[in-house]
């Protein structure tokens, strides 16, 4: 018998034992779960990146001032990068807003708005995050869930053996096949989580980077415009 083809594969399925078909739908589930993460992910990374992009292009050509960027945080407020700048540019509002004298304004004002870039970045990463985590279990676990299905399978076909007392080829083989689907679908799930675990971790990475570059961006369009503060206060 092919193995190689659907149709036998279906039949070395169908006619597995139950712990067998257990382990294979679970597999399937799995991978099913895995490839609609992968997918996913391909498409919100791929947004992300063009944002930022966008966004950095806006901070370098067209914003000239701390209106403008609030023009922009609102057309860009369901990005994740304006999401980001928008936190500390509250922060800016509440210290603006603040009776302080300026002197105080102004030494408090760096560290409060890096802090809350460090907030931003921490909420939007953790949202890019979600579900990532999940390709790792995959990857991880899958290939042992195979491999419990391939033991066990294994056990039966030599129960089987032992009831007919023959152990020809014949009688071993089928049983065998039956058993090592579950280790060739363990792995089948298991190589691509891996691979898309290891693409999503450096994706993160590099929008994180992204992001520190625009919260840069940020700070410097607000010290090249603190003769806005100096302007609210009379002086």
């Amino acid at each position: 018998m092919d193995i190689f083809t659907s149709n036998a594969a279906l039949t070395l399925v169908a006619n597995s034992t139950l712990a067998v078909k257990i382990v294979l739908i679970l597999l399937v589930l799995m991978s099913i779960f895995s490839w609609s993460i992968i997918f996913n992910k391909l498409y919100i990374f791929f947004i992300t990146k063009r944002d930022n992009k966008n966004f950095a292009r806006y901070f370098e050509d067209e914003i000239v001032g701390l209106k403008g960027l609030e023009v922009k945080l609102n057309a860009y407020r369901k990005k994740a990068c304006a999401r980001v700048i928008y936190v500390a540019f509250k922060e800016l509002k509440r210290i603006e807003q603040t009776s302080l004298p300026l002197n105080l304004k102004l030494k408090i004002l760096e560290e409060n708005l890096k802090r809350a870039l460090i907030n931003g970045r921490q909420i939007e990463l953790s949202n890019l995050k979600k579900t990532i985590p999940f390709l790792a279990t995959c990857s991880n676990a899958a290939p042992f869930i195979g491999l419990f299905g391939t033991v066990w399978g294994i056990m039966h076909s030599f129960h089987s053996i032992g009831l007919q007392k023959s152990a020809s080829l014949a009688t071993v083989a089928p049983g065998i096949s039956e058993a090592l689907i579950a280790t060739a679908i363990g792995l089948a799930v298991a190589i691509p989580a891996t691979m898309a675990y290891n693409y999503f971790l450096t994706k993160l990475q590099d929008v994180d980077k992204d992001f520190d570059i625009l919260g840069n961006m940020f700070l410097n369009l607000v010290q090249r415009n603190l003769i806005f503060f100096k302007e609210k206060e009379g002086e």
